[in-house]
């Protein structure tokens, strides 16, 4: 049935394309082979461009990272540090020794003080003493 379109009208006809056969163009593959083997040599390219700076961008966060890890073990560390010397320190020792233990400083009495002379250098011998060796021959 005939409709107008811009004036005209048209009329159909049933065509049997059924005993058609396509023909396959040589060229289509090889175009197609060009392209991908184009494609191919596209993302090498990028690869290789962008893989430097990945890798530099990669160590500058992990250089990064690691001196952030070293600041913080550096303050951690200087913590510590005066958390021992506020452990040590005497007059703490001294009044956790009286308070919570119930420790008292002993009477003059009972005390006795042990001096120890200090271990003499290896290899050196007093003028006046006679050394090890020579007590032992008499």
């Amino acid at each position: 049935m005939p409709s107008p379109r811009d004036g005209f009208y048209t009329i159909g006809k049933a065509i049997d394309n059924s005993n058609v056969v396509r023909e396959r163009d040589p060229r289509t593959g090889r175009d197609i082979g060009w392209i991908l083997l184009l494609a191919a040599l596209v993302t090498a390219g990028v690869a290789f461009y962008a893989w430097p700076h990945l890798k530099a961008r990669q160590t500058a966060i992990a250089t990064e990272q690691a001196s952030r890890e070293r600041e913080r073990l550096l303050e951690e560390n200087r913590k510590l540090r005066l958390e021992k010397a506020a452990l040590e320190n005497l007059r703490r020792v001294e009044t956790i020794a009286t308070r919570q233990l119930g420790l008292q400083t002993p009477d003059p009495s009972r005390t006795v003080v042990v001096e120890v002379p200090p271990p003499d250098a290896p290899g050196t011998a007093v003028a006046d003493a006679p050394r090890p060796a020579d007590r032992a021959a008499n």
